[in-house]
């Protein structure tokens, strides 16, 4: 397998890095670069030189469980199932709490390299600040082991914890990395798609009888909360119009591309499914937490023509559609993280495709405009330092799970765990309207704020 230059450089330096005695190597590749492969590439230069036993894996959910299991097992030659024979196992974080049976005492007895991928799941330094994965990382695995590579493609946490295993700078308590490959030299490197990100607005908004002329002064100056824009059906009519052009455009030059509707709720979902079938004529499949086999929906999706997949936190990051070249943001979680994880589905490259921009279409929300300005920064400044991390007592924590970085409602509305990318309940949240519900009306002319920032 051809390596692309960023991945055999990286590689190159982790192993160079271990056979000089450093333990840990923690990387930087924008989603979608290919962190998989470099990874099973570093494996095998360690294998080739006797300096480990085994590999041990670790994924923030099956999907990517899956899609390691399947790239290494190709490039080192030998399955990695866990059983006799094989020259690892690929578990999930969820596993590392969960399960009953798991015995990791061949680590000691063993020379064993374990990875880490997107690490940004797993936070604090010890065992009594640490999230529940964290905690495990740091109690039965990290010290038990020869070698550890950590990946991300987003290294901050939104509760604002540092991330196990990373090092930070003082006096700022920066995050140290051993490589970066940020987005921009992945576009230059034609490593990912050029994406062009649209922003939908609307010049008059009427709040509580009182008109704003952009969403941005609706939600700083008035008590109007994201969610009403995103149930308001006139705007999400709009909103789906402008992705299905995008889509129906991109598909006379790739027949097979298909869109990504990421949604807040299941009811929602329903919602734009709907839309996009009555409205739209368009082909699409729904995939939620409550399916009773959402990763047989999104594999038949992969390989389909179907335009369409709406998807309720089951198309996150790790998850690997090619063809996926348009995607309408709305959700209403609302991190930095997040988003640049959302617009990390459709920029994988495909082969034979002559035009590889990708479309991301969402509000002109004022967190979601500030996270499009700064794309070009690999590790956005302003979230990724913290001064001291506290546990706060059950009282203190927002029963949401996540710290939103906006106003308004994104606390009540979130409801994926920066731990783990799977769906609490949220049946009360999509019945119940607001306590603080206000009269609202966009009765102005949209208007699209378009960047192409790369």
């Amino acid at each position: 397998m051809r390596l692309r230059h960023w991945q055999e450089e990286c590689s190159t330096q982790a192993f160079k890095a271990f056979k000089t005695g450093q333990k840990h190597f923690m990387a930087l590749a924008t989603p979608a670069a290919g962190k998989t492969i470099m990874a099973a590439t570093l494996a095998k230069y360690l294998f080739s030189e006797n300096m480990i036993d085994y590999v041990v894996c670790f994924a923030p959910s099956v999907a990517v469980q899956k899609s390691i299991e399947s790239t290494f097992a190709k490039i080192l030659g030998r399955p990695m199932h866990g059983k006799l024979g094989a020259a690892g196992g690929v578990f999930t974080y969820q596993f590392l709490t969960t399960s009953k049976s798991a015995d990791w005492s061949f680590l000691q007895s063993s020379r064993v390299f374990a990875v880490f991928d997107e690490i940004h799941h797993c936070g604090g330094h010890d065992t009594e600040l640490s999230n529940s994965w964290g905690r495990e990382i740091l109690t039965n695995i990290s010290d038990n082991v020869n070698y550890i590579l950590a990946m991300t493609g987003t290294p901050w946490r939104t509760d604002q914890a540092p991330i196990s295993l990373a090092r930070y700078i003082k006096p700022d308590f920066a995050i140290q990395l051993d490589y970066v490959y940020g987005l921009t030299e992945a576009i230059q490197d034609n490593v990912c798609r050029l994406p062009e990100i649209t922003l939908i607005d609307n010049d008059n908004l009427s709040v509580n009888q009182k008109n704003y002329s952009s969403l941005c002064m609706a939600m700083t100056e008035a008590d109007l909360q994201y969610s009403r824009i995103l149930n308001d059906t006139e705007a999400l009519r709009y909103t789906l119009s402008i992705a299905v052009k995008k889509l129906a455009d991109v598909r006379q030059e790739h027949p097979e591309a298909g869109g990504l509707v990421v949604a807040s709720s299941v009811d929602a979902a329903i919602r734009i499914q709907a839309l996009l079938i009555s409205e739209f004529g368009q082909s699409s499949v729904l995939v939620s937490y409550k399916e009773t086999n959402p990763q047989e929906i999104i594999d038949n999706f992969r390989t389909s023509n179907t335009q369409w997949i709406v998807s309720v936190a089951m198309v996150s990051e790790g998850t690997d559609i090619p063809r996926l070249r348009v995607c309408a943001h709305l959700s209403t979680v609302r991190t930095e993280l997040f988003y640049r994880q959302v617009l990390g589905r459709i920029l994988r490259l495909m082969a034979n495709i002559k035009n590889q921009q990708a479309y991301l279409i969402t509000f002109a929300e004022p967190a979601l405009t500030e996270f499009t300005k700064r794309l070009k920064e690999d590790v956005p400044q302003m979230i990724v330092k913290f001064d001291k991390f506290e546990r706060k007592s059950a009282s203190e924590t927002p029963s949401a799970g996540t710290k939103s970085e906006t106003k308004g409602d994104a606390k009540a509305d979130s409801t994926i765990s920066e731990t783990n990318w799977h769906f609490t309940k949220t049946e009360q949240n999509e019945k119940s309207p607001p306590a603080s519900w206000v009269p609202f009306q966009l009765i102005g002319q949209y208007r699209q704020q378009v960047f192409s920032i790369f």
